[in-house]
């Protein structure tokens, strides 16, 4: 048991370097990942310098102004994914993947490791400096505390939960991407696949006018769901709470990766 045990570990070992190495080494991994910081940053500022606050009580969320950017990022989350093993299968180096680590599930949950470190790594930098950016641009568009708004801090309770649960916000978008890839092994429809399910139901949510299926559809779609995660006021009115609707998305996530696992063991390469 003990011999079973060691060599499962061993094999784990040797999947996770090869998997590093390979996404390490691949020119478009390191410009994804500036592109998730850049992006998310880049609209995170934009949206705090729009974002206005005259009034006390003006109705704006301001941890969630200054996380706006991950709308953008996450898009890119996705792409990075999807070519994690979309493009082993366009290369055809899925072969020689499998021909060297037979046991696929190993390899599709080192990717899933290697992957998650790096997305948590990027968005937690990205995270970082949209808060930063809300806290130095928002005062000077009336978001004070004579108004209701104290400065954004990661000392505030409500603020580190947002700010933590959008990192691991792109992480589970990351999964669900790899998960979709794997199944479909085809990069573009995948990346398609996937920014149609993000982005669809709240398409959908925001046309149909009955309310009771607005909230439905608020409460299954995996980026309406995750996204709670970064409401700090008005929790009340939400379809779901922060980390009920972050466990959604998770649920999403693992039943991609689940849909491919098994569609993995049971499919020729």
């Amino acid at each position: 048991m003990s011999q079973a045990r060691h060599a499962g570990s061993a094999t784990m070992r040797e999947a996770l370097h090869a998997e590093w190495t390979k996404l390490r080494t691949t020119p478009g991994t390191i410009w994804l990942l500036i592109g998730v910081i850049a992006l998310t940053v880049a609209l995170s500022v934009a949206a705090a310098a729009a974002a206005t606050c005259s009034s006390a009580g003006c109705g704006q969320d301001p941890a969630k102004v200054s996380l706006t950017g991950i709308l953008l990022g996450q898009a890119v989350v996705v792409i990075l994914a999807v070519l994690a093993i979309g493009g082993e299968y366009s290369t055809g180096m899925i072969r020689t993947t499998f021909a060297a680590m037979p046991r696929r599930t190993t390899v599709l949950a080192a990717k899933a490791a290697i992957l998650t470190g790096l997305v948590l790594t990027a968005g937690t930098i990205a995270v970082f400096a949209s808060v930063l950016a809300g806290r130095l641009i928002l005062p000077g568009h009336g978001f004070i505390p004579a108004h209701g708004y104290p400065l954004l801090s990661l000392g505030d309770g409500p603020v580190l939960r947002a700010a933590a649960g959008s990192v691991l916000y792109l992480a589970l978008i990351a999964l669900l991407s790899l998960g979709a890839a794997t199944a479909v092994r085809d990069s573009a429809a995948a990346i398609g696949a996937v920014l149609g399910l993000l982005y669809l139901f709240p398409i959908i949510a925001a046309v149909v006018t009955n309310p009771h299926w607005q909230r439905h559809l608020d409460q299954i779609g995996p980026m309406s769901a995750g996204l709670a995660i970064q409401a700090t006021t008005g929790l009340r009115s939400l379809p779901l709470s922060p980390w009920a609707g972050l466990g959604v998305l998770a649920a999403w996530a693992a039943a991609a990766l689940v849909a491919g696992g098994l569609l993995l063991r049971l499919r020729d390469a």
